[in-house]
């Protein structure tokens, strides 16, 4: 046994050698089953991955103008950050909403609120991703209802909503309704787009926030992958075909420091699923079987010592991420562990993007540590840790029944809880913190919210609320109450109620008044 090892427990020898490597690992070229090497023969020679940079804070009006100065540096693809009320279905001037409205994102109350956020910005002209959960039905219909007040078919918009509900009860708790409800606005939004957006991902089954938590590796790989798997039975419960929605399936990974470790994780994840994909469900679309991915660098691996270190290790993990083969990547700001981003620092964020893909020759070449011993190793490894958890958590009888046990919530805390016994004994060096320290000069700078932004985004809902058709807005919320209650497809309901400029509270009252809320 090494006396080093991976965040997931893999042995490290001084070297690696062929017998290592273990039977089948990256021999197909890229583009071919199981796609470990990549998606795309050609990978990023005939397209870069989309640079998009996670942004949304304050207001739309203030969330607006940093979209149009990414845009302006060269960003391809935006990403959209909205505030705790909104993510957990309250309106800015609800109680529970009072000290929280545009800190962590941009507050998003009515459709008002997502035409402002749009203002100036062509649906069809830039994708989208949506980080949002238990309100992704409504934030979707919202920005459908822009698309059409722009002009743009929704057979024309593309982006990505995260819609990935079961994470939240493993690791980040913005649920609001217990499991069973929650998956039915899952599955409810999958069915919807297959149908109606077709460019659009309508799920982006997240590892990034298990990794967050303080998971491994291999442990973000099989709890994504478990997840997924509950997703896909849950929407051929429906009656769907599994070529009617895979292929818009998208994943959304973190990447860390360990740069051999983080790139054979996508690999792994890449070639774990189309592996499951096949042996499952017996796709006749090879596309089914592809595990398209955005990644973000880490961002529990920020320090708020040292914040400049934090350049160098968002770098190299972008670098991971690229020689990983992903879809799209948002690159954190330095100074992200003290508050939200400048427009300095995301714009060097996004500069690190794109001196990856300019100057260091790694687009140039489809899996480019492909065939290294190392690499090809820790990928098969990987691939048998991360079986195996999939394997434990369906003798437990599948995702969601290991998340009301408890199972992968207990597996990342005893994960979190060695990681942080390793940094205290120093066994596991981060630079600035329990080495390599200085004292801090406390003059750091960062982006500070309006403090009146709260009072006029209050005032703003009011005002909506004052202004509509009342009696037009209560009808399409008692017809949504009503649906709620019975079987059939939500999304048109929820269309009718964002068009009659019902808020996102308002909604998501009614949907509690049925179900209820989750409490654990």
């Amino acid at each position: 046994m090494s006396d080093r090892t991976t965040s997931s427990d893999i042995d490290l020898p001084s070297f690696f050698a062929p017998e290592d490597v273990g039977e089948g690992a990256g021999t197909a070229p890229p583009g071919s089953f199981p796609f470990t090497r990549g998606l795309y023969r050609d990978m990023y020679r005939k397209r870069l991955w989309t640079m998009r940079q996670y942004a949304g804070y304050a207001s739309a009006t203030e969330s607006n103008r940093r979209y149009r100065y990414l845009l302006d540096q060269g960003t391809t693809g935006l990403s959209v950050a909205f505030d705790l009320p909104t993510q957990i279905g309250y309106d800015s001037d609800a109680a529970p909403a009072r000290g929280e409205v545009g800190r962590v994102g941009v507050a998003i109350d009515s459709i008002d609120d997502m035409r402002t956020l749009f203002d100036g910005i062509p649906l069809d002209r830039v994708t989208t991703s949506m980080t949002i959960n238990s309100t992704a039905s409504i934030l979707l219909s919202m920005y459908l209802t822009v698309a059409d007040e722009q002009g743009v078919p929704w057979s024309a918009i593309g982006g990505t909503v995260q819609n990935d509900i079961l994470k939240e009860y493993i690791a980040r708790g913005t649920h609001i309704y217990p499991p069973k409800h929650s998956l039915r606005l899952v599955t409810d939004l999958i069915a919807f787009c297959s149908e109606h957006a077709p460019r659009w991902n309508p799920i982006s089954i997240s590892g990034y926030h298990i990794r967050e938590a303080g998971s491994t590796a291999a442990q973000e790989i099989a709890f994504t992958l478990a997840n997924a798997l509950c997703y896909v039975d849950l929407v051929l419960e429906r009656g769907l075909d599994i070529d009617s929605f895979a292929p818009r399936l998208s994943f959304f990974f973190n990447a860390h420091n360990n740069f051999l470790e983080e790139v054979a994780k996508f690999r792994a994840a890449r070639r774990l699923w189309a592996e499951l994909v096949r042996e499952r469900y017996r796709p006749k679309n090879e596309r089914s079987c592809w595990l398209r991915f955005h990644t973000q660098t880490g961002g529990s691996t920020l320090t708020a010592q040292q914040p400049e270190n934090n350049v160098a290790r968002v770098a190299i993990q972008a670098l991971a991420a690229v020689c990983g083969g992903t879809q799209s990547l948002h690159t954190n700001g330095a100074d992200e562990a003290l508050g939200l981003p400048t427009e300095t620092s995301a714009r060097v964020a996004l500069r690190s993007q794109q001196i990856v893909a300019h100057e260091t020759g790694v687009a140039d070449v489809a899996d480019p540590l492909g065939g290294s011993w190392a690499v090809e190793a820790l990928t098969a490894e990987l691939v048998r840790k991360a079986r195996r958890m999939i394997e434990q958590i369906e003798e437990i009888g599948g995702a969601a029944r290991a998340i009301e046990e408890g199972y992968q919530q207990s597996e990342i805390a005893n994960a979190a809880y060695r990681h942080q016994l390793a940094v205290e004994a120093r066994s596991e060096v981060i630079v600035g913190v329990n080495a390599y320290t200085q004292e801090e000069p406390g003059d750091a700078q960062f982006l500070a919210v309006d403090a009146d932004a709260e009072a006029r985004q209050v005032e703003r809902v009011r005002r909506v609320r004052e202004e509509r058709d009342g009696a037009a807005a209560t009808a399409a919320l008692d017809g949504l109450q009503q649906a709620a209650g019975e079987e059939g497809n939500l999304l048109p309901r929820i269309l009718d109620c964002v068009r009659q400029r019902a808020t996102l509270g308002e909604i998501s009252d009614r949907l509690r008044a049925v179900w209820g809320e989750y409490e654990r």
